[in-house]
């Protein structure tokens, strides 16, 4: 009567694939739901007043990624660290990343700014290299494993690619928690480092992503009904 009678082969592979493109965009639809509310989360938390790092290393560093803090302490200024990083205009120089000796004890690395590259020297900015005690205000971020097409680190040469806390704790002789305090945009005296380097890049697609999918399986859908309608009338 409707003109569309299902044959076998083509019912087999189109049903499963169909059933995957649905299940998959309503994946997509619960991942949406989880990043929004983790971009959520992220911003109510670096948009909270700050408060203070707790001491000791028991820091549990997902429960305190993004928090809003302040620490207080002395830098050891002859223990810093230089991670490469680029600007968003694309220029190269590194974020400095210091160990601070806590003035309740232990230490923590605080990422004091960025800094280009005719700057890395510290003599080359004395200003900067904040003498005696010092408070800290800034956001807490846990550290990051070494991509695909990442160099490995050279702590021998002071030269970091990527965020290896413990290694970077160890080559300055400190014990820290698991994380790293990141400067707020407060000005350092003779402007570097420059702080305030936090950026939140978290891409949100998923629902593109579902909808890409629902509309496959619906394309899909459509070409398997009139494949079989075309039968019915070659066979008429």
């Amino acid at each position: 009567m409707f003109g569309f009678r299902p044959t076998f082969w083509p019912t087999v592979m189109a049903v499963p694939m169909v059933l995957l493109m649905l299940g998959l965009g309503v994946w997509q639809l619960h991942r949406l739901q989880w990043k929004e509310a983790l971009i959520a989360t992220i911003d109510q938390r670096i948009g909270a007043a700050a408060v203070p790092l707790p001491a000791g290393n028991d820091i549990e560093p997902d429960g305190w990624n993004y928090r809003h803090v302040r620490v207080t302490g002395r830098f050891l200024h002859d223990k810093e660290i230089h991670l490469l990083a680029y600007t968003e205009r694309g220029n190269l120089g590194y974020h400095v990343i210091t160990p601070l000796a806590r003035q309740d004890g232990g230490y923590v690395l605080i990422d004091r700014g960025w800094v280009p590259t005719a700057k890395a020297d510290p003599k080359t900015r004395p200003d900067g290299q904040l003498p005696g005690t010092v408070t800290v205000e800034g956001v807490v971020r846990h550290g990051w494993t070494q991509g695909w097409f990442v160099p490995d680190n050279e702590p021998a040469k002071n030269l970091w690619f990527f965020g290896d806390l413990a290694a970077m704790a160890k080559t300055a002789g400190v014990t820290v928690p698991p994380i790293l305090v990141e400067a707020g945009p407060a000005p350092n005296p003779g402007g570097f480092p420059i702080g305030g380097q936090t950026l939140v890049t978290l891409p949100n697609h998923h629902l593109q992503y579902a909808l890409t999918w629902f509309g496959m399986a619906l394309a899909l859908m459509v070409i398997y009904v009139l494949y079989h309608r075309k039968l019915e009338r070659g066979a008429a």
